[in-house]
């Protein structure tokens, strides 16, 4: 994994102001008592115990928007860190055979833990360049069909399929869209579905709209403990409801997008514990976390049959929501 982020990178989110501050305080406290000789663990110990106790109350009692800040942190871990971190053996694999490379989606060969696997991941980037290179992680239809064919190679193969969703949604830019972005992702929910070969889902940061479950049908579907997923980001939900993004807050509340929530409507299966903090604060817990869940996921569904485990497959998204039915539809007002 890559090295530990320290709480006092430039970016900071809103409701870290204070916690930030007392890192801070104990960063200058250690390098003064390094710099003077003189003794200051009395006072470095307590601010420590201060800095844990408060981001251990502000992280249990995070609202919905604040979820959806932490999983946009730019020191998240993303995909291509989870790839070098946990995945041994690494293979990329390039290309859709129709068009282009989708650097949006990485798709390889390698292990997790003692499982041969095939990696599918969506991944934003890092720095500017390959930020520009990940389109932001919005994928256009060759990314799609990049996935597709890797996801039919490992069933060819009987490897298991894990995927990593991270993206803001697909690129609906006009080529995209000529290129038929919304047909690619709905035949990869169609192939996905049926698919004769165990699939791990894990949504690691934002999970947005189509973009998301284009690679997101599977036997297991888990969120980190600080992930989002919903069908549309709450900025766009704001600006369809109120006309305004303003309301992004109280649109990521109603929309319940967390992960919590998304256990609580039986529309994940799993939450993945993140550090303390989230998952910026520690990449390499992150990544040992992530990793533990995926290899016992794959084992636990290398044991089902695989007619068993596509029928399995299928019942777990036919029951996917709830519809309220009423005993008597309302009568029209008599307008006589």
């Amino acid at each position: 994994m890559a090295k530990k982020n320290n709480s006092d990178a430039t970016y900071i989110l809103p409701f870290e102001r204070e916690i930030v501050a007392l890192q801070r305080h104990v960063d200058e406290l250690v390098e003064a008592q390094t710099q003077s000789g003189r003794d200051y663990s009395t006072e470095i110990r307590s601010l420590r115990e201060d800095y844990i106790s408060l981001l251990t109350k502000t992280y249990a009692d995070l609202t919905a928007w604040e979820t959806v800040q932490v999983a946009r942190h730019p020191k998240r871990p993303l995909a291509g860190d989870y790839i070098e971190g946990i995945v041994k053996n690494f293979v990329e694999l390039h290309g859709d055979r129709y068009f282009r490379d989708d650097r949006a989606i990485r798709c390889g060969l390698g292990s997790i833990g003692t499982e041969k696997v095939m990696v599918i991941a969506q991944h934003k980037g890092r720095d500017t360049k390959e930020r520009l290179e990940c389109n932001f992680g919005m994928c256009h239809p060759e990314g799609y069909r990049k996935a597709l064919r890797m996801m039919k190679l490992a069933e060819k193969y009987s490897l298991p399929i894990v995927c990593l969703v991270d993206t803001p949604g697909a690129y609906p830019g006009v080529g995209s869209e000529e290129r038929g972005v919304a047909q690619a992702i709905a035949i990869n929910m169609m192939e996905m579905s049926r698919l004769a070969t165990p699939v791990v889902v894990a949504v690691i940061g934002e999970g947005a709209s189509g973009g998301a479950i284009g690679i997101g049908v599977g036997d297991k579907m888990a969120m980190m403990q600080y992930a989002w997923y919903s069908v549309i980001s709450p900025e766009g939900c704001a600006a369809i409801l109120w006309r305004t993004g303003e309301k992004a807050a109280d649109a990521a509340e109603a929309m319940q997008v967390t992960a919590q929530s998304m256990k609580q409507h039986d529309l994940i299966d799993d939450i993945i514990p993140e550090p303390l903090g989230g998952a910026h604060r520690d990449t390499d817990e992150a990544g040992y976390n992530l990793e533990r869940y995926l290899v016992s996921s794959i084992r636990e569904l290398k044991r089902v049959p695989v007619d068993q485990l596509v029928e399995q497959r299928y019942k777990r998204w036919r029951r996917m929501g709830k519809v309220l039915q009423l005993d008597e539809a309302p009568q029209p007002a008599n307008t006589k």
